[in-house]
């Protein structure tokens, strides 16, 4: 049940709730750092990719569905970062950031979980787009750091009549971004990029799985990128093709629950400050590495065995939470 913004804001008191990575092995720090990176050509180089931008947009951030009935996804393609988290009966939604390529149609746009609030202030005060939350997150959400672009406020949002609700909400990007005065610009969030370490070995295949959900990631040298698969298939765009990454990350975090019912259960929270195992994919290869946050207002670094930062290939970013140590199942 979804109630409207101006009954919750009047009956609830608003709750505040409470990285990988560009330019090689140099160490940058803070946003200014990162802006001033150049590429080969002497150009800006994204935080979140690691390629040549002109400039450093806007966060534009999506919360979009991903069971079977809302696939494929439109827009998904163009995103800097794609994270997959955890939500309630074993399934999972996406979380994808776009700021150097903004498509000009996003969706299907799904409503927000506990977790987000979290991963969301390493961005600084990103844009936010979202259908909606629990009666009693909504208000959290809504005043978490954020510019707030909940489709039951703002404009930009519609309804395709090639599906049924609630797979079916999606958003014009250029509504959105008018809206989205005073967000963030792209801003390191730990990410480095650079050369491939010769210290792994070779790996063709990777699978990570929910309790209702997989993901399968298979290397193909002649894209020269991961191509996704979800559920057994081939994880497809709107326009067919298979979607894909050059690096692909499986963090592995200790996944709670969330203090926010969704249809009488609590669904997962997955903890994205802290420390642990992960495994980078990239150039046909499987690199185990340490990742740690100390804080949600910091990005996430990713280091290697001998203490070095763990260079992402240039491209597209998939961040997969998969289920570490002392999870609730």
């Amino acid at each position: 049940m979804r109630i409207s913004r101006g009954a919750l804001i009047t009956a609830i008191s608003p709750a505040i709730v409470l990285v990988l990575l560009a330019g090689g092995f140099f160490l940058l720090s803070g946003c200014a750092e990162t802006a001033r990176q150049t590429g080969s050509a002497g150009g800006l180089i994204s935080p979140f990719t690691g390629e040549p931008v002109s400039s450093l947009r806007k966060e534009l951030i999506f919360k979009i569905d991903n069971v079977p009935q809302a696939r494929p996804p439109t827009g998904l393609a163009k995103a800097d970062i794609v994270y997959l988290l955890p939500v309630e009966g074993g399934l999972s939604r996406i979380f994808a950031v776009f700021s150097s390529h903004v498509p000009p149609v996003v969706g299907p746009v799904r409503s927000a979980r506990e977790e987000d609030i979290q991963l969301l202030r390493q961005f600084g005060r990103p844009a936010f787009a979202f259908s909606g939350a629990q009666p009693r997150l909504l208000p959290v959400v809504e005043h978490a750091r954020i510019v707030n672009l909940y489709a039951g406020t703002i404009g930009g949002y519609f309804r395709s009549s090639t599906r049924i609700a609630p797979y079916n909400l999606y958003a014009r990007t250029r509504t959105l971004l008018g809206a989205a005065k005073g967000a963030t610009k792209a801003k390191d969030i730990g990410f480095r990029f650079g050369p491939a370490p010769v210290t792994a070995k070779p790996a063709s295949v990777y699978q990570v799985t929910y309790r209702s959900a997989a993901f399968g990631f298979r290397w193909s040298a002649a894209q020269h990128r991961w191509l996704v698969s979800m559920d057994g298939s081939p994880a497809k765009a709107a326009d067919g093709k298979q979607l894909g990454a050059h690096t692909i990350v499986v963090q592995y975090v200790k996944v709670g629950t969330s203090g926010f019912l969704e249809r009488g259960s609590r669904p997962p929270f997955a903890q994205t400050v802290g420390s642990g195992r992960a495994v980078v994919l990239r150039d046909g290869r499987a690199y185990q590495v340490r990742w740690s946050r100390s804080s949600a207002d910091g990005g996430t670094t990713f280091t290697l065995p001998n203490g070095h930062r763990m260079p992402f290939a240039r491209g597209q970013v998939w961040v997969v939470y998969g289920f570490g140590p002392g999870s609730a199942q």
